[in-house]
């Protein structure tokens, strides 16, 4: 409470710093990766820095001038600083390692990066939808909390030996808990799965539109209201599949809380590894869903018919779906961050000058806590955009081959991007075959008319063998 002005504006400035990494986004995404890398390891270097040097001060400083009662807490605070310097020294050595790794394919993401800075450029609205879906959580959660109020109070009202009254359900009513827990977890993943086909349905009307002056007026609004129309039950399957999943593994986690220290290692064990296979399992449905919605987007098929596309397609590019995932989820990662980074150091500085507060471990964590938060809601945004236009893509490049009435919807940018991680996958020597089988031609003819015409009838019953996608 001491410090609830300083909580408060670095709060405010970690939504700052996103929103400008938002813009910076936009205008310099070519140079935005080397900038984000640059900035991390001067961030994550000068972090460390200081901290050493505070540890080093405190050390350094008479204690003759600490007053006695203060003594403890001047030795606890000295020894947090040692423990933060260490953990800040390790994780700068790891970061390091891991950018020194992966330097190779950072230039790989820069190509990328700049195609969805040109769709935030055509589609600046899409900065506020974690707003929007911010805003609506909300509002539910106070319908969830008020209720939760009502059914506490629900039955009838008996006094207790402490000469309280206490209300006790029966019959039906007893079991209503469950079923408002269940709605709590299906209502939030819904709302979070309409942000989802939301922004998937603006990203792909942008890119299957090949004039970009044809664009809607509010390419936002306009897949608000599909989705309002149309695909309300496809983000309603979807989100139920991942509370399906969800729920066992929350139960699972509480029997795991109430058992601690009561149960033999093998049960732990046990319970552990369920535990993590259905947090793997909802983070894979998680990822499954995502695509499954940009496949309704595109072809305005249901869920099940959308997944099992969507499916496909990510298993044919499984190569380079996992490279384009690595290098730009771990990009998108050092922007959150340089933005905690950031946070911290300024948290640090101010608190460490106001002589008032002996103990600013606890507004430090809350405020990297909320830091972390605002960037991962800004951010969730670009990583949306970037797996969108990835499958839109992929079913470019499956359904079209450049010849006239068959034209690519692509950007020249994103196709660089991609034989550029075909070469450098040969390079590093993975999936340079399977790259390879796929771009090799059905068959090698000198371009004479008899040749010409083979090769229009192998089209034409490739094409009729399989869907047309728009």
């Amino acid at each position: 409470m001491t410090s609830k002005e300083i909580i408060l504006g670095l709060c405010l400035l970690s939504l700052v710093l996103s929103m400008i990494l938002m813009v910076i986004i936009r205008y310099i995404s070519r140079v935005l990766v080397w900038i984000l890398t640059i900035l991390v390891i001067l961030g994550s270097l000068g972090g460390t820095g200081v901290l050493w040097w505070l540890y080093a001060k405190q050390r350094r400083s008479p204690k003759e001038t600490v007053i006695p009662e203060q003594l403890q807490i001047a030795e606890d605070n000295l020894r947090a600083l040692l423990i933060y310097a260490i953990s800040a020294t390790v994780f700068t050595v790891i970061l390091f390692l891991i950018m020194l790794v992966m330097r190779k394919r950072v230039a790989l993401t820069i190509a990328l990066f700049h195609v969805a800075g040109k769709v935030f450029i055509h589609l600046p609205l899409l900065v506020f939808q974690p707003f929007w879906t911010f805003f609506a959580l909300v509002l539910f959660w106070a319908y969830w909390i008020m209720t939760l109020l009502f059914l506490g109070t629900t039955g009838s009202a008996v006094q207790n030996e402490q000469n309280f009254v206490e209300y006790r359900i029966s019959g039906p009513l007893q079991y209503m808990w469950w079923y408002h827990v269940v709605g709590l977890i299906w209502i939030s993943e819904f709302i979070l799965a309409c942000q989802q086909m939301t922004v998937a349905g603006a990203v792909v009307t942008y890119y299957f539109t090949r004039d970009k002056r044809n664009l809607p007026f509010t390419p936002i609004l306009a897949s608000v209201n599909r989705l309002i129309r149309y695909h309300l039950g496809t983000v309603a399957k979807g989100s139920f599949i991942i509370t399906l999943v969800k729920i066992p593994r929350m139960i699972l986690m509480y029997i795991h809380s109430q058992l601690k220290g009561k149960e033999n290692a093998c049960a732990r064990c046990m319970l552990k590894s369920c535990i993590c296979c259905l947090w793997c399992l909802e983070k894979c449905l998680s990822y499954l869903n995502q695509n499954a919605y940009t496949a309704t987007a595109i072809n305005s098929t249901n869920f099940c018919t959308s997944a099992k596309d969507a499916f496909v397609i990510l298993v044919e590019n499984a190569l380079r779906v996992a490279a384009i995932n690595t290098v730009g989820d771990f990009m998108l990662f050092l922007g959150k961050v340089l933005i905690v980074c950031s946070t911290g150091l300024a948290g640090i500085m101010l608190l460490n000058y106001q002589q008032d507060y002996t103990v600013w471990v606890l507004p430090l964590i809350i405020v990297c806590l909320f830091a972390f938060l605002v960037a991962h809601c800004f951010l969730s945004i670009y990583e949306m955009v970037v797996d969108v236009l990835f499958l839109c893509f992929a079913i470019d490049t499956k359904y079209n081959d450049g010849s006239p009435g068959r034209e690519f919807y692509m950007d020249k940018v994103l196709m660089e991007f991609v034989e550029n991680s075909r070469k450098a996958m040969k390079e590093a020597g993975k999936g340079g075959a399977a790259d390879a089988r796929e771009l090799k031609p059905m068959l090698k003819l000198p371009l004479n008319q008899s040749s010409v015409s083979i090769l229009r009838k192998v089209e034409i019953f490739e094409v009729e063998d399989q869907p047309i996608w728009p």
